[in-house]
């Protein structure tokens, strides 16, 4: 493994924080369905408890779409985490595009879908992520040249 410096292992570094973020949200969503029902309703009701006012059935119903939701962010973050860990810390070539493609994947079709229903505010929630990324992935991407 070549040497990397101070800069690049920085922007690594932080890659790895927002990827264990991903999985430990997903995880989250997995393992805390009551909160996770009072965070999105907060988010999009401005209000804790609008989603348990659903009824019995639905409530059911969310808390799996939230706990699969949290199970594929999970893994799609430990996947991040090992594309940067191991793909990006060697300066492999691949390493940008798969994380750049893997978040593009996700988020225009995520926050187009958002943002056409009048959900604009998971539409927020997806470009502070994508930010999260998109700071990291910017400034490796000028620092590796062609190999991108």
């Amino acid at each position: 493994m070549e040497t990397q410096s101070p800069g690049r292992q920085f922007w690594i570094a932080w890659l790895l924080v927002v990827s264990a973020g991903v999985a430990v949200f997903g995880l989250g969503l997995v393992l805390l369905p009551a909160l996770t029902r009072q965070a999105f309703s907060l988010i999009v009701y401005a209000s804790p408890s609008s989603l348990d006012a659903f009824g019995a059935e639905q409530v059911r119903y969310l808390s799996l779409v939230h706990a699969v939701l949290g199970g594929v962010m999970a893994g799609w973050g430990c996947l991040l985490f090992l594309v940067a860990r191991e793909l990006m810390q060697s300066n492999h070539p691949c390493a940008w595009r798969l994380m750049t493609g893997s978040l593009l994947a996700w988020f225009i079709p995520d926050t187009a879908y958002s943002l056409l229903s009048g959900y604009w505010q998971n539409g927020v929630l997806n470009g502070v992520f994508l930010l999260l990324f998109a700071i990291p992935l910017l400034a490796l991407r000028r620092g590796q040249g062609n190999r991108a």
